[in-house]
């Protein structure tokens, strides 16, 4: 039996201080055997808000998120839900932040869970040695891992399936929708953690945090989801189990 930690989008300090008291007394040293992140463990702010009074435009003067010509724009017709979620940010302070300071906090911190950690890049991390897509063998598993800002539509069935196919993986793990999903395709399973830490997306501020445990036994993976709801922790399952059909080659 092997256990894998699957987690991703906690975005540490700026969207949210920590991850939850609850899920960290949890995750103790000694239990798991990998990590596998998908990235945007915290990010450098570079301006703030901008509000079209006429339009109702929102957008995080980001690199990512810029001029309305941008693919990755959104036209918001209710920005107060935002609004509210900004207002509770001390803006000058999660500014004058230097990203990889804070990057290297929560990396360390994941490390004293588990040494065997393995992270891609996120569109806000600035860490350049995360690499865009990873694959892995654990067991009689090839697991594929990518943030998923680059798949287009965003969180897109089709547009991931095509994603597991090039990366050859039995398990493709994604993020970036901050919004856990686990669901068996093409023999295979694809899943998304959610985030950690319950930090805001640039679709909603409404997110419960989550994590994914993965228990990998033989051909038989069982996938836990650990989701806060309401102050509680609500757990759920998925179990996939390979065949001959759908084992692929683990070299």
């Amino acid at each position: 039996m092997v256990l894998v930690l699957a987690l991703g989008d906690l975005h540490i300090p700026d969207r949210a201080p920590d991850l939850p008291p609850k899920f960290k007394s949890m995750l103790v040293p000694g239990k798991i055997q990998h990590i596998i992140c998908t990235g945007n463990l915290c990010i450098k702010v570079y301006l703030g808000l901008l509000l079209s009074p006429s339009l109702g435009d929102l957008m995080l003067a980001t690199d990512v998120l810029s001029p309305p010509t941008s693919p990755y724009h959104m036209h918001i017709t209710d920005t107060g839900p935002f609004l509210q979620a900004f207002n509770l940010l001390d803006v000058e302070k999660v500014t004058s932040l230097h990203s990889n300071d804070g990057l290297q906090e929560v990396h360390d911190y994941l490390k004293t869970l588990c040494p065997d950690m393995h992270i891609t890049r996120g569109e806000y991390d600035e860490e350049t040695r995360y690499p865009e897509t990873k694959t892995l063998t654990i067991g009689q598993f090839k697991l594929g891992l990518c943030h998923g800002h680059q798949v287009i539509p965003w969180g897109d069935l089709d547009s991931l399936a095509m994603l597991q196919r090039q990366l050859d993986v039995d398990i493709l793990v994604t993020g970036h929708t901050h919004r856990f999903t686990a669901y068996k395709h093409e023999g295979g399973v694809v899943i998304n953690p959610g985030s950690a830490t319950g930090a805001f997306s640039s679709i909603t501020y409404d997110v419960n945090p989550s994590f994914v445990l993965m228990d990998i036994d033989g051909l038989r993976v069982v996938v836990y989801v650990y989701e806060l709801i309401d102050g509680e922790v609500k757990v759920d399952k998925i179990d996939f189990k390979k065949t001959a059909a759908t084992t692929r080659s683990t070299q």
